[in-house]
């Protein structure tokens, strides 16, 4: 088990964005640019969803990415995130291993 990946997986805010990115359509509205489910989330409505500066969800979202949990895509100034399905099964794998 990779360290970045405890440290994503023990921030409740950071297991919450990573069950919202599970359901994005249930828990985001649509967006202008960007497929919900295709190419994530916007990281403004992350952050306007966790009562948070930009800043401090983009740090959340940081980890995140770090431990390969979520994706981030850029499309034009904003960049999306979505989960990383594949690496999301193997974190889960090797916590079950322990």
């Amino acid at each position: 088990m990779r360290v970045d990946v405890l440290k994503a997986l023990a921030s409740e805010r950071r297991l919450q964005i990573l069950e919202w990115l599970k359901e994005p359509a249930r828990h985001f509205p649509p967006q202008v640019d960007g497929d919900l489910e295709r190419d994530g989330v916007c990281a403004l409505f992350i952050a306007e969803k966790l009562g948070m500066s930009q800043p401090s969800a983009g740090e959340h979202l940081k980890v995140l990415a770090a431990a390969g949990l979520v994706e981030g895509t850029r499309i034009k100034q904003w960049v999306f995130y979505r989960r990383n399905e594949r690496r999301i099964a193997e974190a889960v794998q090797d916590l079950a291993d322990l």
